[in-house]
Formats: C-alpha cells, structure tokens, sequence
C-alpha cells in the first residue's frame, strides 16, 4: 500500500537582486509595496459592502496552508525523476510572490509565498516522493534561474510559447486566461473585437493581453469600427483608481486576478478570451530543455488528475474554469 507523504513547503531565500513586479508572462496586475494601502482600502470598502470580509474565496494566508491539498507518492512517477535530483530528494521550484491571490503571494509573516502555483508545485512534488523547496522570485529571474539551474523548475503562470520552446520544457496544467474587468456597474460585455470598439481600456506594455487588444483594433479598423485606445499603467492600485475614477472602462489582466479582485467587490469580470487567442495556449511547469523533468511532472500531473487532487487545488482558489483534461508535454502554439 502506498503510504501518503504530507511535507511542509520550506521557502528559501530569493534569488539575488529579487524585485516585486509581474507575476507571469502573461501577468498584468501586480501588488505594489507603494500602494499596499491603498489596495488594501479598496478591497475592504468591497468586501465590506457585499458583506462577506471572511468569505474572500475561503483565502488561507497563514504560512502553514493547514487548509493545502496533498496527494501521495506515485511510485511510477517517482522512477522518472533525474537521478541527481532524486538522490538528493528535494525539488527547488521557483514561484513570483510579489502578487495577489490566488496564484503567488506572500503569507502573514510576510516571508512564505503561498497561493495557487505553489499548491500545484506540491501536489508535483508529493507525486514524485521529493521534498518542495519554494524559492520566491520576480518574473525577470525565473528564465536565468532556470537555465542556470538555480531553479530546478517554476510554477508561476507560465504561459507556453513558440519562443520558450526553444529553452525550456512545458508539462501543462491550465488554461491561460484573460479577463476583462469593469465597475460593477458598468453593463459591459466583452466577446469578440466589436465589444471594444471605441472604449478606453488599460493593458501592460509587452504582454499578450496587448497583442490581443492590438490585433481586435486591426480586424475593427478594417471593418470600418473605431478602435479602443489603450491606456498603460503599472500596477494594480493605479489601475483600480484609474477604472473608479473612469478614466478608463475597463482592463484586461490575467484571469486568476480577475476572480480575486472580483470576491472582494473592486470589479466584475465582463468577459474572458485565451491568452493565445486566436489560438488557445496553456499555463504549465517549466524545466530546462532536455533535462528529463517534464517526463516526471506529466506522470506526476497526470496522477493527481486522476486522484482528485488537481481539481479540489483549482477550486480552493477559484480557478476551475481554467481546468484542463490532462498535462501535456510541450504542446503545439499557433504561429
């Protein structure tokens, strides 16, 4: 019988030169030491007027997760892992912990990130009988890490692309998910490229949340509609200000934000689209190519679909709409 192995995921110090910008590739709306007030503010004043403080998506942000989903060892899986790593036993992982929930955030003691990437991480880990070893890094470091094998691995909503094909190995495990976000009383919706004609809306510079919304002015400039004029901004706080105040009517952001800052009352959700669109293109663990994780983290991911685990991970942060069928290895991108 197969005895279940519950581990403790011990943070480690972050890479040097560690910054709190984007969490993802993918990722627009961040924390900011500078405006923690005022976020905090905002999501009380919500929370407050839906009457509901406690019952922000059940969030644990105590360092210990008592309330983490574990699975057991898989002894198929475990034989996968790369020698060296297996004898060493442990499995470094890097997570961006500079955010918000659900998907990478520091804990109260200000120190242990915790949120939607690491449970994954250690649902992988448990998988493959190694010990997690968290290390919090920005969004810059993680490919350096990688490569320099400072990072045996990173879960933190990394979208799989044409151009890190070429460097790294992808074991997917959700969809990547855009989400449109307006006041809530705004009578927004947000479908296809017509739905934004001649709005303002804020995006962040580089992402593939801006291709998307470049490419709908495109196909609504040659249909004869006026295009949507996007606004840059920086962080989350100036944003929400920015869509309070109206100076925008919307912004499009990375939809496990979106569902958080949906359950406090800062916004509505008024429609999603894939991060690859037109195309649909997946977030997944990442390890260096050839390197022999990948095999590992598909059997590892595919045992926790099976058991159950996957799922209830996705639903304790509000995230089973982005639930796919089963891991798969460096999967095909659209051109």
């Amino acid at each position: 019988m197969t005895r279940t192995r519950t581990r403790a995921v011990r943070p480690t110090a972050a890479l040097p030169l560690r910054t709190a910008l984007v969490l993802s590739t993918v990722v627009f709306l961040s924390a900011c030491t500078s405006s923690a007030e005022i976020e905090a503010d905002q999501r009380a004043e919500g929370a407050a007027e839906a009457g509901a403080t406690e019952a922000v998506l059940g969030v644990d942000t105590s360092p210990e997760q008592t309330g983490r989903v574990h699975t057991d060892e898989d002894p198929d899986a475990a034989t996968l892992v790369p020698a060296a790593i297996a004898e060493d036993g442990r499995l470094t992982v890097g997570v961006a912990g500079a955010g918000e929930p659900p998907l990478g955030f520091l804990a109260d003691d200000n120190a242990t990130v915790v949120g939607s990437e690491v449970d994954i991480a250690s649902l992988v880990a448990e998988s493959l009988g190694l010990q997690l070893d968290v290390v919090n890094v920005s969004w810059e470091q993680w490919p350096l890490g990688v490569q320099s094998g400072d990072l045996e691995a990173v879960f933190s909503n990394v979208g799989v692309n044409s151009e890190r094909l070429q460097l790294f190995d992808f074991a997917t495990y959700r969809e990547g998910v855009m989400a449109f976000s307006a006041r809530p009383d705004s009578g927004l919706s947000i479908d296809e490229p017509a739905d934004i004609a001649g709005l303002t809306i804020a995006v962040s510079s580089g992402t593939n949340q801006e291709r998307i919304l470049l490419d709908w002015n495109a196909q609504n400039e040659a249909a004869g509609l006026e295009t949507a004029q996007l606004e840059y901004y920086a962080n989350a706080a100036d944003t929400l200000l920015a869509l309070q105040s109206g100076r925008i009517d919307t912004y499009i952001g990375p939809n496990p934000n979106a569902v958080y800052q949906q359950s406090v009352g800062d916004i509505e959700i008024v429609g999603t689209v894939n991060a690859g669109w037109p195309n649909t293109t997946y977030v997944a663990a990442t390890s260096l190519k050839g390197n022999g994780l990948v095999d590992a983290f598909e059997a590892a991911l595919q045992h926790v679909f099976e058991d159950g685990t996957y799922a209830r991970t996705l639903e304790r942060w509000g995230l089973p709409d982005e639930a796919v069928d089963e891991p798969v290895v460096n999967p095909a991108v659209g051109s």
